[in-house]
C-alpha cells in the first residue's frame, strides 16, 4: 500500500519542486472506512463521514473522536463555518417514501446540536461562510447569523457568491450538468469550481474568468497559490484509476501527488495539512512543501 500511495519525494516540473515531507494514516484501528473528509481552516479538527453516513469529528491534536451525528447525513454536505461551529444536513425517508433533509448545527464547545433549517422535501445545502454558514435551498437562506461575511456556493449551472453583504449569481462556462464544489481562495478574492464536461474554473469576484485548470474534481485550496483536486477515471461502472494533482492557481503548473493507481480520493486542505481518502475509506494524512 505504501508503494501505491507514496509519492516521490521531490516531484520537478517545469523549474517547480514539491517535497512531500510526511504521510502518515489516520484513525488506523480505531475508526472503520471513513469517507468526504473536511479539515477546519487550521487544519486541527477533521469531519468524515462513515460507511453508514454518521457524522464524526476527530482532533488532530487530542487524537480525539467525537460522534457529531448518528443519523444519517445527506453526502458530503457537512462543512465547517468560520465561527468554528459544523454545519451540515440530515436526511430520512418518510412515511410517504420522500426524503426529507433537515439543517443543523454542531457547536463543538458545549457539544449541542441546533436545528437550523426545518425539516423539508427536497435537497438542502450547507454553505460555509468566513464568518458563520448557510442553508441554502429553492426558497430557503437560512443564516448562523445577520452577517454571515463572505461564501460561495453553486447551484445548477451557477456559482452564487456573497461579498460585503451582496449576493452576485454568475455562469462563466456553459456546462451540460451543471456546477458543483465551489470554494474561495484563502484571501477570499477568487473562487474554485468544478463545471462538468469542462473541469476546474477559477473566477474572480466580478465573475470573470481567470484560469481552467483541467478536467479534475473535488477542488480545494491549499493556499491562494495552489489547489488540490482529484483526478479519477472509470469505465462508466467503476472507478479504474484515482489520484490527487497539485495545481497552480493560474494554469500554468501541475504535478501528482499520489498515483493512479492509488485510488486515493476526496482531498481536504487546511493549515498545511492534506488530508484524503481512498476507494476503501482508508483517512491518510500528507504534508508537502513546494519550491517556486
Amino acid at each position: 500500500m505504501f508503494l501505491l500511495l507514496a509519492a516521490a519525494v521531490l516531484l520537478p516540473a517545469m523549474g517547480q519542486e514539491v517535497e512531500v515531507t510526511s504521510q502518515r494514516r489516520l484513525l488506523e484501528g480505531v475508526e472503520g472506512p471513513a469517507y468526504h473528509p473536511v479539515l477546519n481552516t487550521a487544519g486541527d479538527r477533521l469531519l468524515f463521514l462513515t460507511e453508514a453516513g454518521a457524522l464524526k469529528m476527530y482532533d488532530l491534536t487530542d487524537n480525539v473522536t467525537t460522534t457529531v451525528a448518528d443519523g444519517y447525513v445527506a453526502g458530503n454536505d457537512a462543512c465547517w463555518g468560520g465561527d468554528g461551529k459544523v454545519y451540515f444536513v440530515t436526511q430520512r425517508v418518510g412515511e410517504d417514501r420522500l426524503v426529507y433533509r433537515t439543517g443543523r448545527c454542531y457547536d463543538p464547545a458545549s457539544r449541542q446540536v441546533a436545528v437550523m433549517s426545518s425539516e423539508r422535501h427536497g435537497a438542502v445545502h450547507a454553505v460555509p461562510a468566513t464568518r458563520g454558514a448557510a442553508m441554502r435551498a429553492p426558497g430557503l437562506d437560512a443564516r448562523s447569523g445577520g452577517d454571515i461575511g463572505s461564501a460561495a456556493w453553486t447551484e445548477e449551472n451557477r456559482v452564487h457568491v456573497i461579498v460585503g453583504g451582496e449576493e452576485r449569481v454568475f455562469s462563466p462556462v456553459d456546462s451540460w450538468a451543471g456546477y458543483l464544489w465551489a470554494s474561495l481562495s484563502p484571501d477570499g478574492k477568487r473562487v474554485a469550481f468544478f463545471a462538468a464536461g469542462k473541469g476546474i474554473v477559477v473566477i474572480d469576484l466580478r465573475g470573470q474568468m481567470l484560469a481552467m485548470l483541467g478536467n479534475y474534481e473535488m477542488p480545494c485550496w491549499y493556499n491562494n497559490d495552489y489547489l488540490v483536486a482529484q483526478n479519477a477515471k472509470d469505465d462508466g461502472h467503476q472507478f479504474t484509476s484515482s489520484q490527487l494533482l497539485l495545481l497552480k492557481a493560474d494554469g500554468t503548473w501541475q504535478t501528482e501527488l499520489t498515483r493512479p493507481a492509488s485510488m486515493t480520493m476526496q482531498p481536504t486542505c487546511g493549515g498545511g495539512r492534506i488530508v484524503y481518502t481512498t476507494i476503501d475509506g482508508l483517512l491518510h494524512e500528507m504534508k508537502i512543501n513546494i519550491y517556486d
